[in-house]
């Protein structure tokens, strides 16, 4: 059973944890929580970056003192973009890329190869010559920039996404009187009085509000014959691909870090930008290891044996394992839209919309973060919000959201 991708959860994810507990999941046992750090193989050409568990902003003073693969030159460009960032409370007014904003403060080329370029690529999916800087500049506020030294953490999962949330929501739910149907398709939404009525299955309910959560274009379709305007804004998002390479060896393969940096250089056919070690997250998949591909446009052309060949190829020259080149087998899952491209001065729609009782939901709403699962579910919480809200709603009706789940379409009221 393999996820549809890898994730790595920062501390600074409140309202996910949150939720995660209020559903029964534990996320001390269910994420693995480490220290922010950005840690290539050893004699990869890379660096070595990892924050003691020193308080706030004195973790990141400790770790740019230890770290190995960086110059003199490299760390007096990040202690001052780090200290002109936190002056300006982690703000830019003006957006520009990623690449505009490194150059107007002075970051040498190896730093923004291996520090920033994969932190922009990691959080953002979208290349850093396109990338926003203002919703970068959000992403370190929360993470490198927190008061907390435990919010820049990286959290990463000891259980299938299924399993990590969703799933116990769905109990939840039902625990609390809510029905969860999964496989429900909904073709259409129509306008009935104060409320709405939903075409679920070929069969119309009647429900006093909706929450899209589908996707973007998927809400679009939905909401065209009703909001125009607002369904050719969620239309035009772009988007930008994840591809993530799953690689079986003998269960007795363990790399010596629960997850690497890798230098990625398209140009040589190296794809790989991050490796994790499955079986160190659950052990039940010993010997699997999960390689990301994020911003994977020209990665997501080649054909999935040609690419995973390739990745395995890198893995073995990095970590100067020859094994490694020969996986027992391998999978290559590519979203091909797993994020919108998180672009300068992008307008992302709010949760409300012009048709009462009915808002939207998603990691593509109006928010300063990027498409993370924070997001999303800050999202969903602020379309809660808005539902209950409503004055015209009775406080013991029921509500629609609809929402793609991994068994396909889920409707839950």
């Amino acid at each position: 059973m393999l996820d549809n991708g890898q994730h790595i959860l920062l501390g600074a994810y409140n309202e996910t944890l949150r939720l995660q507990r209020q559903v029964g999941i534990d996320p001390e046992s269910a994420l693995l929580r480490l220290p922010v750090q950005m840690r290539y193989p050893e004699g990869s050409g890379g660096l070595d970056f990892v924050a003691p568990r020193w308080p706030a902003p004195w973790h990141l003073f400790g770790a740019l003192l230890r770290a190995k693969g960086l110059k003199r030159d490299d760390k007096l460009a990040l202690a001052r973009f780090t200290s002109a960032a936190r002056w300006m409370g982690w703000v830019l007014y003006k957006d520009c890329s990623v690449d505009e904003l490194l150059e107007r403060f002075g970051q040498t080329p190896r730093l923004a190869r291996l520090l920033w370029y994969p932190l922009c690529i990691a959080a953002l999916n979208t290349p850093p010559s396109r990338a926003s800087a203002k919703v970068f500049l959000a992403v370190l506020r929360d993470s490198l920039g927190a008061k907390r030294r435990a919010a820049s953490d990286m959290l990463l999962p000891c259980m299938d996404m299924g399993a990590l949330f969703p799933q116990a929501a769905a109990r939840y739910l039902e625990q609390h009187g809510g029905a969860v149907l999964t496989g429900t398709k909904l073709t259409a939404i129509t306008k009935a009085g104060d409320g709405w009525r939903a075409t679920l299955n070929g069969q119309e309910s009647a429900f006093d509000a909706v929450v899209l959560a589908t996707p973007a274009s998927q809400s679009a379709a939905l909401l065209a014959p009703h909001a125009p305007e607002l369904a050719e804004q969620l239309g035009a998002l772009a988007y930008e691909p994840i591809a993530t390479c799953y690689l079986q060896y003998d269960p007795s393969v363990r790399l010596d870090l629960p997850f690497y940096a890798l230098l990625d250089d398209p140009a040589a056919s190296r794809w790989g930008q991050f490796a994790f070690d499955r079986g160190q997250l659950d052990a039940g998949q010993a010997g699997l290891l999960a390689v990301v591909v994020s911003a994977a446009g020209d990665a997501a052309a080649l054909e999935q044996d040609a690419l995973a060949a390739l990745i395995a190829a890198q893995l073995a020259q990095d970590l100067r394992r020859p094994e490694l080149a020969s996986p027992q087998w391998s999978r290559v899952i590519t979203e091909k839209r797993a994020t919108f491209s998180c672009t300068p001065n992008l307008v992302r729609p709010g949760n409300e919309t012009p048709l009462p009782g009915l808002v939207l939901a998603g990691d593509y709403t109006a928010s300063d973060y990027p498409a993370t699962l924070e997001t999303a579910v800050r999202s969903g919480v602020a379309a809660a919000t808005v539902i209950g809200a409503c004055d015209t709603l009775p406080r013991e009706k029921r509500s629609l959201s609809h929402t793609d789940g991994e068994d396909g379409p889920t409707s839950v009221r």
